[in-house]
C-alpha cells in the first residue's frame, strides 16, 4: 500500500471511529432522559405522584361510593369502580381482573364495616403495601348502630349512607387521603370536596322535610333486608326487615311470620324490595300478611346497596337517595 493510500485509509477510519462515538453519545444521551422521564411519571409522594401529568389510580368497591369519589376526585384521578349496579356487596367476589387493578392501584377505597364481606380479606391483605381506606371505619363508633343479629361478621350495621350527615361525614376521609397522596392536587380536592359537603348537606334538610310529609302513623318501612336502620334513626322512620344487615343469611318462617304481623297490626300500606335482593322474600311476606287480613301491596324497589345504572340520575349517590325518598313518599303517605 502506497503512502496516499494509506493516508486515505486513515481518514475512513477516522471518520468511522467519530460516527460510532456521536452515535453511542446520541443513544446514551436519549436512554437517560428516558429514564429521567419514567422516574418523574412514577415517582411516589406518599404513594401518590408528582408530575402534573400523571394521575393516581383509585379503585372503588359500590358504584355510589364510586360516585362519591369521583366527585372529589374529579379529572384528576383515574378511577375504576369494581361493582356496578344491582350487585350486592355482601355476596361479591374479587374476580381475576378485580386482583389486577387492586394491585395497581395506588388507593383502594371501600365502605368497610364488612359490607363487602368477600372483598374483605383481599382487601386486608393489599392493605400491608397500598393504602386502603375503608370510610366507614372512620366514622365514631359511638354514631354506628349495633349489628343486631347473633353471629353476624360485623359488630356494627355497615349501611351507613342512609344517613346522609353521617355519609357526608365519613366522605372527609376521602378528600384527605387524595390530598395526602397527591398534595401536588390538594387544593383542587379540597375544593371539590367542600362542593360535594355542601350539596350532601343540603340532600341531608330534603330527606327530612320529604319524609316528614309522612304521617306519622304510617312511617313504618318494610323491607327485604335490614338496609334502612340508619335512614329510620336519622329521620324518624320505623324500619321492620325480614333478613339482617347481611344478605348472607336466609330468612326464616319465623322472620317472614313476625314482619307480616307488624304489617298487619298497624296497617301497613306497601312493602319495598331492594334493587340488589331477590324479590321473593317480600312476596313471601305480603302472602302471610294477606293471610292475616292485611292489604298491604308491592311498594316498588327501593336502591340500597347498589345505585342505579351508570348514566342515570339514579346511577349517583344524590339521584339514588331521591328516587327512594320519593318512593317512600309515595308509597307510605
Amino acid at each position: 500500500m502506497d503512502g496516499a493510500t494509506e493516508a486515505e485509509s486513515g481518514r475512513h477510519r477516522s471518520r468511522a471511529r467519530r460516527r460510532r462515538r456521536v452515535v453511542l453519545g446520541i443513544t446514551s444521551a436519549l436512554l437517560v432522559v428516558l429514564a429521567a422521564s419514567a422516574w418523574a411519571v412514577r415517582q411516589d409522594v406518599g404513594g401518590g405522584y408528582s408530575e402534573a401529568g400523571s394521575r393516581l389510580r383509585v379503585v372503588t368497591t359500590t358504584n355510589f361510593l364510586t360516585d362519591a369519589v369521583g366527585e372529589i376526585g374529579g379529572t384528576d384521578i383515574e378511577l375504576t369502580g369494581l361493582m356496578g349496579s344491582g350487585v350486592d356487596p355482601h355476596l361479591y367476589q374479587a374476580q381475576a381482573g378485580d386482583l389486577r387493578l387492586l394491585r395497581e392501584a395506588d388507593l383502594i377505597v371501600a365502605v368497610g364495616l364488612h359490607l363487602e364481606a368477600g372483598l374483605r380479606p383481599v382487601l386486608d391483605d393489599l392493605a400491608r403495601d397500598t393504602t386502603v381506606l375503608f370510610v366507614g371505619e372512620t366514622v365514631p363508633t359511638a354514631s354506628l348502630l349495633p349489628a343486631e343479629e347473633a353471629g353476624s361478621a360485623t359488630e356494627y350495621d355497615p349501611h351507613i349512607w342512609f344517613d346522609v350527615a353521617l355519609w357526608r361525614d365519613a366522605l372527609a376521609s376521602v378528600g384527605g387521603t387524595l390530598a395526602e397522596l397527591d398534595p401536588d392536587r390538594a387544593d383542587r380536592f379540597d375544593g371539590r370536596w367542600e362542593r360535594h359537603r355542601v350539596e350532601l348537606s343540603e340532600l341531608h334538610e330534603e330527606v327530612g322535610e320529604r319524609l316528614a310529609e309522612i304521617p306519622e302513623s304510617r312511617r313504618i318501612l318494610v323491607t327485604s333486608h335490614d338496609a334502612f336502620r340508619y335512614l329510620g334513626r336519622a329521620y324518624d322512620i320505623r324500619v321492620e326487615a325480614v333478613q339482617g344487615v347481611s344478605t348472607v343469611d336466609e330468612a326464616t318462617i319465623g322472620d317472614i311470620d313476625r314482619v307480616a304481623g307488624v304489617i298487619a297490626e298497624h296497617g301497613v300500606r306497601a312493602v319495598f324490595v331492594e334493587s340488589s335482593v331477590s324479590g321473593q322474600t317480600a312476596a313471601a311476606v305480603l302472602d302471610a300478611a294477606a293471610a292475616l287480613g292485611a292489604t298491604a301491596t308491592l311498594g316498588g324497589s327501593l336502591y340500597s346497596d347498589a345505585a342505579g345504572a351508570e348514566g342515570t340520575p339514579e346511577g349517583t349517590y344524590l339521584g339514588m337517595v331521591r328516587a327512594d325518598v320519593d318512593l317512600l313518599v309515595a308509597g307510605l303517605r
